[in-house]
């Protein structure tokens, strides 16, 4: 299978890596060329624009910071639907906007091509191992035929339904973890305030009924004070965004999310776009002049579990 990536940031980069396969040809692209240099050095090809790596790939897949971008490398002057072959499938993985989803997918369908999306969810540390969980919409039959690609990059890959659901359900679940982070910065707040040592905190979280995967896996980044989650305040920002738009969309009215679009959006305007999100917590840090740290919790997180062949759950 001769397969073609487009985007290699934090998470295209890892989840490009793992389809590096004797069974797999890959093809990669991205604004930066020397992004790429680890995958080419590795046995990748390089393809000088989205219109060459559509020419020469089965599987066209793009991991991109936005829908406008992915916008932009389909339709654009040498996108991929100038050079994308016959009943080649393309599969977006970036979380994105569903709408987007649809009216893509209807380009790709229309010119006789299959169309997935595929959003990961688990953290960077996880696809860097191919240990992520990858959600999929679209029809049952393009997921068969991606099935053997989407395992090598993944641990969890669960086939949702038809197209646009897997970005709902993806948006969803983002706006939980971004709940769950800003409840619990306050809630360290409130141990460090009350004199709670907050390692012992963190393992009384832990293994209570309030624990969460964001605290066992950004808690740890917050009490080091190195924040880094490999995920930035744009991106989360974007991702409330999306599901306080669905959430609008169908008509529920919601209390929760706009607060933490609210929180998010002051957090992006006070430390910048590129800011890791888990500096939410740095705002109530600032508030209370108080800093959330304890000993003996690392600057970034590794995946030490061993590569799984992927299975559908």
């Amino acid at each position: 299978m001769n397969i073609g990536f487009i985007g290699l940031g934090n998470v295209g980069m890892s989840l490009a890596t793992n389809l590096i396969q004797d069974d797999f040809q890959l093809h990669v692209h991205d604004l930066n060329f020397d992004a790429a240099l680890p995958l080419i050095e590795k046995g990748a090809s390089w393809a000088k624009s989205p219109q060459v790596l559509a020419e020469k790939s089965d599987l066209v897949i793009t991991c991109l910071p936005s829908p406008q971008a992915v916008c932009d490398v389909m339709e654009g002057k040498n996108g991929v639907f100038s050079g994308l072959r016959k009943k080649a499938i393309w599969i977006e993985m970036s979380t994105n906007d569903q709408n987007e989803i649809l009216r893509l997918g209807k380009i790709a369908n229309d010119k006789g091509n299959g169309a997935l999306e595929a959003p990961v969810s688990g953290g960077c540390h996880r696809a860097a191992t191919g240990n992520i969980s990858i959600f999929v919409g679209g029809e049952r039959s393009y997921f068969d035929r991606a099935f053997p690609a989407l395992q090598m990059m993944g641990s969890e890959i669960l086939h949702v339904g038809k197209l646009g659901t897997a970005s709902a359900l993806k948006v969803a679940t983002n706006f939980l973890a971004s709940t769950h982070l800003a409840a619990l910065g306050e809630a360290l707040m409130v141990c460090k305030l009350y004199g709670i040592d907050l390692g012992k905190a963190y393992k009384g979280i832990l293994a209570s009924s309030g624990n969460s995967f964001v605290h066992e896996t950004e808690g740890q980044l917050i009490l080091n004070g190195s924040y880094n989650i490999n995920f930035t305040m744009d991106l989360v920002c974007k991702d409330v965004g999306l599901f306080e738009t669905l959430g609008k969309q169908l008509g529920i009215p919601l209390s929760i999310s706009p607060k933490i679009t609210e929180i998010f959006t002051k957090a992006k305007t006070q430390y910048g776009d590129r800011a890791w999100s888990s500096m939410v917590v740095k705002l109530l840090e600032d508030v209370c002049s108080a800093d959330l740290r304890a000993e003996g919790f690392p600057s970034e997180l590794i995946d030490q579990s061993q590569k799984t062949v992927g299975k559908e759950i």
